[in-house]
């Protein structure tokens, strides 16, 4: 395994990280790891920068109308069909006066954010300081930029009638499962979560039927909550329904 990735530079790559930690990175540090000695570094310190991000957020953010957010993989490249199904569907979602929410990033958010902007409707890109840097993507029409994953994940839900979720990695399932959660806990009505591209997504719901439902872990009116779809038409459809 130490040989293989010696002959990887893949591995090796993705583990080299900018030098001053993320403020996730120092929120979630034990104190005795964090090596900050000063109160402005401290924890209860550090909860007023929660408060301010937070507040930055609500008020960029109030004017925000009927809005949809779009997930999916940073990696997808533009010449990919994924990256053209998103500009399509963010396209006839703007159309039909909803406004687009993505995390502000490359890959399937840019392509979000460029359907909109297509479209004449409001592009909003919620970006994210990273160990490795993420630039805005050209197609955002307001930004705001967010330290914590947490507090931007609200503001993603918050602002947001619908999901739409396309391929991509662990952050994208989080996201998905985390509005799966609050609606099957009944902390958000009448949202509408569509998953775009069967083929990417028929195994994990195999597996949520095979494996979750048989084994009593969810009900099956959970899994109704999702909506799977390869046409943007018919996503554009079902959300505007719900």
């Amino acid at each position: 395994m130490a040989e293989t990735a010696k002959r990887d530079n893949k591995p090796l790559k993705r583990a080299v990280r900018k030098k001053r930690p993320t403020e996730d990175e120092q929120l979630l540090a034990l104190p005795s790891q964090s090596g900050q000695p000063n109160f402005t570094d401290s924890d209860p310190w550090r909860v007023m920068r929660v408060m301010s991000e937070f507040v930055a957020g609500f008020d960029a953010l109030a004017e925000m109308e009927t809005a949809v957010t779009i997930f999916g993989s940073a990696r997808t490249k533009p010449d990919h069909p994924q990256y053209e199904q998103t500009v399509a569907l963010a396209r006839v979602l703007g159309e039909a006066g909803f406004g687009i929410i993505t995390g502000g990033g490359p890959g399937i958010m840019q392509a979000g954010n460029q359907g909109a902007h297509e479209a004449g409707a409001y592009s909003v890109g919620l970006n994210i300081e990273l160990p490795f840097e993420q630039h805005l993507n050209p197609y955002v029409d307001l930004s705001v930029d967010f330290r914590y994953f947490f507090v931007r994940k609200t503001m993603l839900v918050k602002y947001a009638q619908a999901f739409v979720i396309f391929p991509g990695g662990f952050g994208t399932m989080d996201e998905l499962f985390e509005a799966l959660t609050l609606i099957q806990t009944g902390k958000i009505q009448n949202f509408p979560v569509v998953l775009m591209d069967k083929a990417y997504w028929q195994g994990l719901l195999d597996w949520l039927r095979g494996t979750m439902l048989a084994q009593g872990k969810i009900s099956a009116p959970d899994l109704d909550l999702i909506f799977l779809t390869d046409s943007a038409e018919e996503a554009r459809d079902y959300i505007v329904s719900c």
